[in-house]
């Protein structure tokens, strides 16, 4: 196939797109495929629809669609709940698997929610645990016998810098250690192959690379040989070998459907299934290949016209997602002036202008004329206006 394909999104005229690292666009598909699941499933299928149209197979279905993506086996990824949930479901399996093991170890560059979620599990277990967390280029030799689970967000979210996952997950398999990935800025960016990896667990968000729309639900695999003998902290109902049984005790599914834990968000389920049509006919190695053109044309343009930008990312390209991120004093100010001129990227604190690029709908001709606008931005000071300056709660 020939990259872009935008005709597959809807985007409006004249924006450039470029964070669809935290909300990718809406598919085309997604929205006939939602209104028939409204009027058509909901409106006249009513209950029936959880075995007329499959709702409660969804799950494990339209895992099996991201589980292509990341080099994951049919069978073996099951979407549901919030990706902070899955951290949770995941690092708590860790630990059972590891008992006398104290130390979760994590980077300065993971997201704060799982670090969040590290934090309050450890507090809730008062077992001893410790959350390590070292600078992202000391992980690999911060594995020691010590370490119970190696829980690391493969790209950087401020950054886009990329850890090498398979020589973190060897050197946690050499130490004895179980590794868990969160994929949230890797899934449909980067080719993943976990099954290569031999990691234990990973996780990761279907709203950003994936195009699920606002909310959508989170995946979390495991690895097929260890599947069975995941104890799951959360419980929940729709995890149970035999829900509709009724047994009063808890007996986990045999497979990855025991990491289910509450009724899954249909409606947003099926425009996620629907919007995984996209990714059909594409190749992920083609895919980076572009991504990392795109990159490089931006990095390269940015430094030569914006000298009070300074690159946050790593230069070398290998070692990038598919973004890129600059810092500057006002930064802030300067991404909603680029956002009023219809350029879409975000801001992270302190001083991180972010930009996503992504091949599915971005092209050379779209970053030449972002860095454009950025220029006019920069160079007119035209984010020195008091109304750029006032924060919003979404940044």
């Amino acid at each position: 196939m020939t990259l872009p394909i935008k005709d597959r999104f809807v985007l409006p005229e004249g924006m450039i797109y470029l964070d669809g690292n935290s909300l990718g666009p809406m598919p085309k598909s997604v929205v006939g495929h939602l209104s028939a699941m409204i009027e058509e499933q909901w409106g006249q299928h009513l209950i029936t629809g959880w075995n007329v149209d499959d709702w409660m197979g969804q799950p494990l279905r339209v895992g099996n669609l991201v589980a292509r993506l990341i080099g994951a086996p049919e069978g073996s990824v099951v979407l549901g709940d919030t990706l902070s949930i899955k951290v949770y479901q995941a690092l708590s399996a860790a630990l059972q698997m590891r008992p006398q093991r104290k130390v979760v170890l994590s980077d300065s560059g993971n997201f704060p929610s799982d670090l969040y979620m590290a934090e309050g599990l450890i507090a809730q277990l008062n077992e001893g645990h410790e959350l390590r967390i070292v600078a992202p280029e000391d992980v690999a030799d911060a594995v020691t016998d010590e370490v119970a689970a190696v829980m690391i967000t493969q790209v950087d979210y401020r950054t886009g810098r990329m850890h090498d996952m398979t020589e973190i997950t060897e050197r946690a398999r050499d130490a004895g250690a179980v590794t868990i990935w969160d994929l949230a800025h890797s899934a449909g960016a980067v080719p993943v192959d976990l099954t290569a990896a031999g990691c234990e667990f990973a996780v990761g968000c279907t709203y950003k690379y994936l195009n699920g729309g606002p909310g959508a639900p989170a995946f979390i695999y495991a690895r097929p040989d260890i599947t069975a003998d995941i104890v799951p902290a959360l419980s929940g109902w729709l995890g149970h070998d035999a829900p509709f049984a009724f047994e009063q005790s808890y007996r986990p599914a045999k497979d990855i459907e025991r990491m289910r834990v509450g009724t899954p968000p249909v409606l947003q389920m099926t425009a996620l299934e629907a919007a995984m049509q996209v990714w059909s006919d594409v190749d992920m190695q083609e895919l980076r290949a572009a991504s990392l053109a795109l990159c490089d044309l931006f990095i390269a343009e940015v430094e030569a016209r914006c000298p009070d930008l300074t690159l946050a990312s790593p230069r070398e390209s290998a070692r990038r997602g598919s973004q890129v991120s600059f810092a500057f004093e006002h930064g802030y100010a300067a991404m909603q002036a680029l956002i009023a001129r219809n350029v879409i990227g975000d801001f992270r604190a302190p001083n991180i202008m972010r930009f996503g690029f992504t091949p599915l709908y971005i092209d050379e001709g779209d970053v030449r004329r972002a860095v454009d606008v950025l220029t006019d931005v920069l160079d007119n000071r035209l984010w020195d206006d008091p109304a750029f300056r006032r924060t919003s709660r979404v940044t």
